[in-house]
């Protein structure tokens, strides 16, 4: 230490692991004194307990028939406890269907967790009444995933849901975005064109995928994604590249592996060959 001005030049670094030690699994398991890190993911965060299924004492003896009822009685109680208001029981039903979804569409933790933290706000400045669980589920995992740059496509969204009317999906996750001020921007169009790629049947993928970001850069630059579907632009774009590799693709085929119609695809993809300079007829 400076004994001018009192810097702190170097110090012991600290120790913030457990004082104890331990050389495998069921050593560390008696040892510890702590349990599971709250978690966003749970209604609880997790900090509520458990009581063991076993029927045994501390000593592992097993209990008495009256004791065994009595603990019965209380595991129900106590499952009770955890949801004893409606708000905690449709968080505990909406963090499910959350977690299922993001089981389904292969999103990283964090995406789930940020669809969770979102459903639970959802739950506190009670906007879901009048909308269905599982709608605001799916509007918080779509927001969840533009937000940490993970969009995935709306027809992959629909098909792991459980939403009798999918066309009130739109209306949820503006909704929930006004509501929570979240700023999601439109998903970029060139995070769907590998997994596009990789749906054709193609024989050169990284060529094509290399081309359809290259044209989805000129587009840009041309402004021609202005108003458009990010899904809408990149089918076209994927076209477009098959179209100059001579892959014998044809719009139906792009439509059918992904969101956009081959009517869509047919009036973008002109538009997307001439700003590349390919010129095409209208």
């Amino acid at each position: 230490m400076c004994e001018d001005c009192g810097l702190v030049t170097s110090e012991n670094r600290i120790d913030r692991g457990p004082e104890w030690r331990a050389f495998n699994q069921q050593e560390r398991e008696e040892k510890s004194r702590v349990g599971a890190p709250t978690t966003d993911k749970l209604h609880d965060k997790g900090l509520s307990t458990n009581i063991d299924w076993q029927n045994r004492d501390a000593s592992g003896t097993p209990l008495s028939k009256s004791k065994q009822e009595q603990m019965d009685r209380l595991r129900e109680w106590n499952t009770r406890s955890k949801t004893a208001t409606s708000a905690d029981r449709t968080k505990q039903t909406g963090l499910a269907e959350v977690q299922r979804m993001a089981s389904a569409l292969g999103l990283p933790e964090h995406v789930e967790e940020t669809a969770c933290v979102m459903l639970k706000q959802c739950v506190t400045q009670d906007l879901m009444r009048g909308r269905s669980i599982e709608g605001m589920a799916t509007a918080c995992i779509t927001l969840a995933a533009r937000q940490c740059n993970c969009p995935r496509q709306p027809g992959d969204v629909y098909s792991v849901s459980r939403l009798q009317d999918p066309s009130r999906v739109d209306s949820d996750i503006r909704y929930v975005a006004r509501e929570l001020g979240v700023e999601a921007a439109p998903a970029d169009p060139r995070e769907y064109i590998p997994g596009y790629v990789d749906a054709l049947d193609v024989d050169d993928p990284v060529a094509v995928r290399e081309t359809a970001v290259d044209m989805l850069d000129t587009a840009e630059n041309e402004n021609l994604h202005s108003g458009r579907a990010p899904t809408a632009i990149a089918a076209a774009a994927v076209y477009s590249a098959t179209v100059i590799h001579i892959e014998g693709i044809t719009q139906v085929d792009v439509a059918q592996s992904t969101d956009a119609s081959a009517v869509t695809i047919g009036k973008r993809y002109p538009e997307i060959l001439n700003a590349y300079g390919v010129p095409q007829s209208a």
